[in-house]
């Protein structure tokens, strides 16, 4: 994404690095939330929306599940990520999910990954999600809560890890200042139930460290290190010790939680 309800987003599409960091998360998560679509009961011609697509590893893993007689729509506000020919069952299409009415369809599946944290009009967001869900159809909402776990290395025991943590602190202050609720994982439970979903579970996905992580922390330092010294939270020199630190690859770095939160509309 790049833009959602007139708020930059931290993390564009169309930055070098963006590719990278999509590699890293489906590294990452790709096996969780296809353990959880299988749990919900995906099938041959399933209709399927996947909100804020950002790549094409979910989306192309959906449309071989719902097969020729089956739809998978991939939206997002910055599509530049699709770079080959779309084949059927999947349309690609710009759209802003907290903006935007949703599609005039009704959907077996509504999945958003990493999503919601961004969009400023999370309540509208999530409502047109649930509109679009067929009565039956179910949501899966997969965010991070950042404020659950705020470290970069929880294990700061020297000094590479202590400039680790800093720099992850001033990553999460600049998201803050573009809207993003970093506490926001934690509360989809009952935003479901709220929302009137029924049989709303959730779980959490914490990976402490992988070379997954490491990558994607390299891509996303790179992504925001403008942004960090701009706003006078590091430096250039903090930035290219830190990235060496990473490249040695003998700290062991974490993520935030992702918190996987579904539910079926009555």
């Amino acid at each position: 994404m790049t833009r959602s309800g007139g708020h930059a987003y931290l993390l564009d599409n169309q930055q070098p690095e963006a590719g990278q960091r999509f590699d890293a998360l489906s590294t990452l998560f790709d096996p969780t939330t296809f353990r959880h679509i299988e749990r919900l009961g995906i099938g041959s011609g399933w209709r399927c929306w996947e909100v804020g697509a950002g790549g094409t590893s979910v989306v192309s893993w959906l449309a071989r599940k719902v097969g020729p007689t089956g739809r998978v729509l991939a939206t997002d506000i910055d599509t530049s990520w699709q770079t080959t020919t779309v084949r059927t069952p999947v349309e690609v299409r710009r759209h802003d999910v907290g903006v935007d009415e949703p599609p005039a369809e009704a959907f077996d599946l509504v999945h958003a990954r990493l999503v919601l944290v961004h969009v400023p009009d999370r309540e509208r967001a999530l409502a047109s999600m649930i509109r679009a869900l067929r009565p039956g159809g179910r949501l899966l909402i997969e965010d991070a809560d950042a404020a659950l776990q705020p470290l970069l290395c929880p294990d700061e025991h020297g000094p590479e890890q202590q400039l680790a943590n800093r720099l992850r602190h001033g990553f999460r202050a600049l998201l803050s200042q573009r809207g993003a609720d970093l506490s926001y994982g934690r509360k989809l439970p009952r935003l479901l139930r709220e929302a009137g979903l029924r049989q709303v579970e959730a779980d959490a996905y914490f990976p402490l460290t992988s070379p997954a992580c490491t990558a994607l922390e390299a891509a996303t330092v790179e992504q925001v290190r403008a942004s960090l010294v701009e706003a006078g939270l590091a430096t250039n020199e903090d930035i290219d010790r830190h990235l060496a630190n990473v490249a040695e690859g003998t700290m062991d770095l974490a993520t935030s939680p992702l918190i996987s939160a579904w539910g079926r509309k009555p």
